[in-house]
């Protein structure tokens, strides 16, 4: 882990944001309490790398708050990033002792961590803690396979749509996404590193943003705070229908 990470205090799972989502969704308090003694809490700053491919990993951690972003370096030193890591995902594998990319906050960034041989210890011991890790590995996977499609046949406007879209969903209550209220979230990416992660240019995306703007879909405050006035218009301009799935 990077050196500079800051440890700050820990928070208590029954007060933890992201308790209903995370890992450790469905344990009962004594489960929870097992939890908390092989817990700590670190913090990095936007831009700090948490762990560097090839690192070893003495520990997992769920994401509290913050974006990070998994990044491969190929051969001839040009780096690619292949994913984003937001509140409540899962970072590192417990059973595997080495980081398989470069994961580094993009904003600031909390981590729940857990120390890796006690969190193996305790999902063979708690069954239902390994089928929720399970779970979101699986998630993770569907969701890989929709960003493939998201890359080979949306359009731009679309490709901006769906990422916007899915930054929304992350970060709002089930309620209010079921009312489709008005939705506001910061962009964890300069718009130099949403086109590498969406395979646009820069240019595209600005333009692409600003149409999204000037058709009153998002409304933008400052450099990266987004404001989503009707979240139904966002997801029609996705390209996909109501269950998530492609249109055709």
């Amino acid at each position: 882990m990077s050196v500079s990470a800051t440890d700050i205090p820990n928070i208590k799972c029954s007060s933890c944001p992201i308790r209903h989502r995370a890992v450790c969704s469905r344990c009962e308090a004594e489960e929870l309490d097992a939890l908390e003694k092989i817990k700590y809490y670190k913090s990095f700053e936007a831009g700090q790398t948490i762990v560097w491919a090839g690192d070893k990993m003495d520990f997992v951690a769920s994401v509290v708050s913050g974006v990070a972003a998994l990044t491969q370096t190929m051969e001839d030193g040009r780096r690619q990033m292949v994913g984003l890591l937001l509140p409540s995902d899962f970072v590192g594998r417990p059973n595997r002792d080495e980081a398989a990319y470069d994961v580094t906050a993009t904003s600031d960034v909390t981590l729940c961590c857990f120390r890796r041989k006690p969190f193996h210890k305790l999902l063979e011991d708690t069954p239902h803690v390994s089928q929720r890790l399970l779970e979101m590995t699986l998630d993770e996977l569907d969701a890989a396979r929709e960003w493939m499609l998201l890359l080979g046949r949306k359009t731009a406007r679309e490709k901006i749509a769906s990422f916007l879209s899915i930054l929304a969903r992350r970060g709002t209550t089930e309620n209010n996404l079921a009312g489709l209220d008005s939705v506001e979230f910061d962009l964890p990416l300069t718009r130099e590193a949403m086109a590498d992660y969406l395979g646009l240019t820069l240019e595209t995306v600005s333009r692409q943003m600003s149409a999204l703007k000037r058709d009153g879909v998002i409304t933008l405050s400052g450099k990266r705070h987004v404001i989503v006035p009707d979240m139904h218009i966002l997801l029609n301009e996705t390209g996909d229908d109501a269950d998530g799935g492609m249109l055709v």
